[in-house]
């Protein structure tokens, strides 16, 4: 699909400086700009790159003055960067845009469905399912007895969502995603020997979810798992039984979160963080990658290390741990003058 400069320009709000009717029809890095491309500049430390890129359009700040000749068309605009995240988001829904029920595919009679919703092949959809008007389900999901999903929300392919799951509007939920798989209980025996505790709860995804790849969110045991509107989550994340995440909280990839432990409003946590359960974490905490928290934590705290401690703490401490030979160095020294003057 090509677009012009002049169309590119309506979209963004922005002015045209050069040929508003260049086309383009992909995008690029602006390094990497090649003809029929759109790209942009946001970051000063690639102005350089204006005057020789080869794409055909460059979004760029309405503050922006060229000090040498250049060959790209201009679309200025208040904001670069945001801008051409909109245009992103512009053109992904131009490339998803999908509708109508592909087949081979299952839907139990059952089911109830939405108006303007894609269904891909190979998928699942059981009992009692009920999905809302824009959906969009790719091929090879797996839609559970009694799940709920909400309106405009996306089920990439792979997908897997178990039974009497409720997922909002607006979510994203992306490939091998599996939400409702039972959480880990299980009871030993006099012999050491473990049976498995019956998960009968469900999980809630809130509206304007995004869950990335192959990330899992466990049943709770009785109850609800549950995810708040507007939480971002990476790839290969796991959420145990009866985990409760605040609204507009964002965690990075391969961080997991123990059992039945809850996570405030606004938190940023690291990739490869631990987080032990039946604890409480506060609004506005960020934790840093890698760490280990197996306390309850305070609103606004910053935290680092395993087990994790105050951030400013960590990073002084730090220069010590760097220096630590020395220091031992020193101490040696000092003791063999102190026992040399006995």
């Amino acid at each position: 699909m090509k677009f012009t400069a002049q169309q590119i320009a309506g979209i963004l709000e922005g002015d045209i400086t050069g040929n508003p009717d260049v086309e383009v029809s992909k995008l690029s890095k602006i390094e990497e700009g090649t003809k029929g491309s759109l790209t942009f500049l946001a970051n000063p430390k690639y102005t350089s790159y204006i005057y020789s890129t080869k794409a055909s359009i460059t979004i760029v700040n309405k503050t922006f003055k060229p000090e040498h000749d250049i060959s790209t068309t201009l679309i200025k605009v208040d904001d670069a960067y945001k801008s051409f995240s909109k245009l992103l988001e512009y053109y992904n829904q131009i490339k998803l845009n999908k509708q109508g029920i592909e087949e081979p595919s299952f839907i139990s009679q059952s089911a109830t469905l939405g108006d303007d919703i894609y269904i891909g092949a190979f998928s699942y959809l059981g009992d009692n399912v009920a999905i809302g008007n824009n959906v969009k389900i790719y091929p090879n999901a797996y839609i559970g007895d009694n799940v709920a999903i909400g309106d405009n929300t996306i089920v990439f392919s792979g997908a897997k969502i178990y039974s009497e799951t409720s997922i909002g509007r607006n979510c994203i939920i992306n490939s091998g995603v599996i939400i409702g798989a039972d959480g880990f209980g299980f009871v030993p025996d006099e012999n050491g020997v473990y049976s498995k505790v019956p998960q009968i709860g469900n999980v809630i995804i809130e509206d304007y979810v995004d869950i990335g790849a192959a990330t899992t969110i466990d049943r709770a045991t009785l109850g609800s798992t549950v995810i708040r509107k507007g939480v971002k989550l990476d790839n290969q994340i796991q959420i145990a039984h009866n985990v409760e995440i605040g609204e507009n909280t964002v965690i990075a990839a391969q961080t997991g979160i123990a059992g039945s432990s809850k996570i405030g409003k606004n938190c940023q946590i690291g990739g490869q963080v631990g987080i032990a359960g039946h604890i409480t974490i506060g609004n506005n905490v960020r934790v840093q990658a890698q760490s280990g928290i197996g306390r309850h934590v305070k609103d606004n705290e910053i935290l680092q290390g395993s087990p994790s401690f105050n951030y400013g703490d960590w990073n002084k401490s730090y220069v010590y741990f760097k220096n630590l030979p020395k220091i031992v160095k020193t101490i040696n020294d000092l003791e063999k003058k102190v026992d040399g003057n006995n």
